[in-house]
């Protein structure tokens, strides 16, 4: 088994677009800026991270809401310098709620949310499992 992504279901696809890709740095896959559907890639790493327009996801289940209530996903992102991270991307506009800060003696960690309220776990990772 692959994980091949990690797909959010957003209702303001543009804002979201944003957030990923000039926020938080992530590459475009296709540049579609409207949406419904576009893939994000880190600069090193094979996960990604999808954004797919709620009301498509809800026509093809018939079960979804427009909107989600409560925490319906964590987008976790590592990274090398998690204090140098936070400060690009809070000059970008991102808040930080929490961090960065010790989690445990493995890892730091900081969290925000995008534009739909999902969370991100950004990780700096100090000990390797041996």
């Amino acid at each position: 088994m692959e994980l091949a992504q990690v797909r959010l279901l957003v209702t303001d696809f543009a804002a979201c677009y944003r957030f990923y890709a000039e926020v938080l740095g992530l590459k475009p896959q296709s540049g579609s800026t409207g949406g419904p559907y576009e893939k994000f890639s880190p600069a090193t790493g094979s996960a990604g991270i999808a954004l797919q327009d709620r009301s498509m996801m809800a026509a093809v289940l018939g079960e979804l809401g427009d909107t989600a209530t409560g925490h319906r996903s964590l987008v976790v992102l590592r990274v090398d310098d998690l204090d140098t991270y936070c400060e690009q991307i809070a000059s970008r506009g991102a808040t930080l709620l929490h961090g960065p800060s010790p989690m445990t003696d493995r890892m730091r960690v900081a969290h925000l949310k995008d534009p739909e309220g999902n969370l991100v776990e950004l990780q700096e990772w100090l000990l390797l499992r041996t």
